[in-house]
């Protein structure tokens, strides 16, 4: 079931070589080395589509994905070119359109009437549907979408200039928007699924019956159909607000410089060099997955085509290394997992959020770089306990690539990411940086790389990738920014924000748990995107008043709406993962909970001390008190999960005491990572007082009890 899962949605969709043989986890008898193992992967995968599923796959059922041929795929070829072209326009005012200044409004209405009627053509309406044609109706949505989107832009000038959305459209503009309301939900039911269709659709409509009594504390001012309908279509706080403002501003941008990485060869060199530079170490296999897929994911921002490109290379070999298969899935997907926390590109939700925020998208890459820091180290120090507890070495230096060859082949990408670091952070042009950086990556491209050389039909293929993303996230973003625009028009936010503190007593901390749970289980039925924004209306204003830092708040929300990547029942990315390693997928999502446990801490980390996101007074100085005792506490929080404490030694030698001495040893690091103060009752050196108190006596009964059973050597087969 999940091989056919991810082969209809990923696979054959944008053409990534999934081999049965990795699919159902090949055994070692066929492979003869780890370079063997490493080589056969590169040759199969093909990088295509680095961004396949970025508007986020979150359901077990699937929607299939229909591949465009002939006439229709040139038409979205075309259609992907055009886009690309209007947002350079846009953003580098090259006035393509000689005499006439486009409004931005009129700016995001070309970019939907190009992109979301190819929502009906790419991704069918049922399971029954056909893969091979495309039926008339979709053709009719195509044409209508299309129809509807060109006449709303023809007139949303003059309905700026008459503020129509506030004092009524003529009928036939509210005709016109009606049609796109109803089409904006099918787009989001086909792309996001029903799960999203039914979290979005009611509170679309919501405006409509406000001012009833039964809402309690949602009962806000109430609006006609026309009204609602004219609100939502004409006003830059609905359709065109900021999902799509942020899609059209600087998304389009990092996923065209994202494909154009990836299909130039940056998967096989992001990944040859982890195998150059952790494979030698202990559980190196492991510590390649999680260097790798967070080189990727800084890169691609996708979470699911992470799991696909570097799964199909690092699974095998931590499999043939002697990590067991759910093991080595759950790695894999912990560490993709990081591909929309860490910068320079995230997904494209950290875009929303800096519009949310009206920050530029630098310091929201700014604040991410810590926690992802900490996330990654977490990930790193349980490989390393595991793999020590169950003596598993490093892959022999002599099968594996060398530095040097490595760097020969691909020396140019760092000179690309260096550039748009720089442009990021130093010049602050986001919207400008991955237009500079992908011109410069193509250049250096064509005149450096024999293999990876682009032709026309490689361009063909780039636009058509790029088309299928900018598609789904359309469809996504569109119908989400609906869900914006009737809270704006009920203007209930700041009365539920009160609301929400009163029922919390006014304690911060009660308040972040309930916000946890909720995105939580928001997060299982929702993208990542669609669960932030739902929740950023509706929980961040209270946790803001509550005197919480707003960047802190909105990564909070972002951060535990995404962790349903790893658990169960979803653990989208646990079962993709699951797929390539062979393994149950159930069982590797229990285990990418155990193994990704620190993620589940981190929110609340830099909630209680923003300086962990680059916030507040000092922030440098503070942050690096405050990385030291992450790093403290993570380093005995993974000796307690996995069995291993470093500079310690295996605590299976405890006896009887091993499992108090681990829950000890968790307790005891979860307080010191702790930041003191702020919203916490008790100061840093109280922390640090309690933290010690209980690890010392730990750390030295676990020493004594270590030194007088001394461990009998033990081998562990592979697998």
């Amino acid at each position: 079931m999940l091989e056919s899962v991810f082969r209809s949605r990923y696979a054959d969709a944008a053409n990534l070589s999934l081999p049965v043989s990795l699919m159902s986890a090949p055994s070692d008898s066929n492979q003869n080395s780890t370079a063997a193992t490493i080589e056969s992967a590169q040759k199969r995968v093909v990088f295509d589509d680095p961004h396949a599923g970025t508007g986020g796959l979150q359901e077990a059922e699937v929607t299939r994905v229909r591949a465009l041929r002939g006439g229709w795929r040139w038409t979205l070829v075309i259609a992907t070119a055009a886009t690309i072209l209007l947002c350079i326009n846009q953003q580098f005012a090259l006035r393509f359109f000689v005499g006439y200044t486009q409004l931005n409004t009129e700016y995001f209405y070309l970019l939907i009437a190009l992109m979301l009627p190819f929502t009906f053509l790419i991704f069918p309406g049922s399971e029954t549907a056909s893969l091979d044609r495309i039926p008339w109706y979709d053709i009719i949505l195509f044409v209508v979408t299309f129809c509807a989107a060109i006449y709303l832009m023809a007139n949303i000038r003059q309905a700026a200039a008459l503020g129509w959305e506030f004092a009524g459209a003529p009928q036939p503009v509210i005709v016109s928007g009606l049609i796109m309301w109803a089409l904006l939900m099918e787009a989001l039911r086909r792309t996001g699924g029903w799960s999203l269709l039914l979290c979005v659709l009611p509170f679309t409509v919501y405006p409509l019956f406000a001012d009833a009594s039964w809402l309690g504390p949602f009962r806000g001012t109430q609006s006609t159909l026309e009204q609602a309908t004219a609100y939502h279509v004409l006003s830059g706080e609905s359709l065109l607000g900021i999902p799509i403002q942020a899609f059209a501003d600087t998304v389009i941008g990092f996923l065209v410089f994202g494909t154009a990485l990836m299909m130039t060869g940056a998967g096989k060199f992001f990944i040859n060099i982890a195998f150059a530079l952790c494979g030698t170490f202990r559980g190196g296999a492991a510590k390649v997955c999680i260097f790798a897929s967070g080189l990727l994911g800084m890169m691609s921002g996708s979470i699911i085509s992470n799991v696909l490109t570097a799964g199909t290379m690092t699974i095998p070999v931590m499999k043939k290394s002697g990590f067991r298969a759910s093991y080595a899935a759950a790695i894999e997907a912990c560490a993709s997992t990081g591909a929309v926390l860490a910068p320079p590109v995230m997904g494209a939700t950290a875009f929303v959020i800096a519009q949310f925020l009206n920050v530029s998208y630098a310091e929201v890459a700014l604040a991410a770089v810590i926690p992802a820091g900490l996330y990654y180290l977490g990930l790193f120090m349980q490989v390393d306990s595991y793999a020590a507890r169950h003596n598993l070495a490093g892959i022999p230096r002599s099968e594996l690539p060398r530095v040097w060859d490595t760097v020969k082949e691909g020396w140019y990408y760092v000179f690309v990411i260096a550039l748009l670091i720089v442009m990021l952070l130093y010049f602050k042009r986001e919207s400008h940086a991955p237009f500079y950086a992908t011109a410069l990556l193509l250049v250096l491209n064509q005149f450096f790389s024999k293999d990876t050389r682009w032709t026309f039909a490689t361009i063909s293929k780039f636009l058509e990738v790029n088309g299928r993303t900018f598609v789904e996230l359309a469809g996504i973003l569109a119908g989400c920014g609906l869900l914006i625009g009737a809270f704006s028009m009920t203007g209930v936010i700041s009365s539920l924000a009160n609301d929400l503190l009163r029922l919390a007593g006014d304690n911060a901390i009660l308040l972040l748990v309930m916000c946890a749970f909720t995105s939580l289980i928001l997060g299982l039925g929702l993208t990542t995107t669609a669960c932030y924004i739902f929740l950023a209306i509706l929980v961040a204003p209270a946790l803001e008043k509550a005197g919480l830092n707003k960047m802190a708040v909105h990564m909070f929300i972002f951060y535990w709406g995404m962790l349903s990547s790893i658990t169960p029942p979803v653990a989208i990315a646990s079962f993709a993962a699951a797929g390539i390693a062979g393994s149950p997928a159930m069982k590797t999502g229990w285990e990418s909970m155990w193994v990704g446990s620190i993620i589940y801490f981190l929110p609340f980390f830099f909630v209680m001390n923003p300086a962990l996101v680059l916030q507040g007074n000092a922030p440098y100085l503070e942050a690096l008190r405050l990385i030291a005792m992450a790093g403290i506490g993570t380093l005995f929080i993974c000796g307690g999960i996995q069995g291993y404490q470093a500079f310690v030694g295996n605590l299976r030698r405890a006896g009887a005491l091993e499992w108090p001495i681990r829950v000890l040893l968790v307790i005891g690091g979860f307080i010191i990572a702790t930041p003191g103060g702020g919203i916490m009752p008790i100061s840093p050196v109280q922390i640090a007082i309690l933290g010690a108190a209980i690890l010392v006596p730990t750390v030295i009964v676990a020493l004594v009890l270590l030194r007088r059973n001394p461990l009998p050597p033990r081998t562990l087969s592979p697998g």
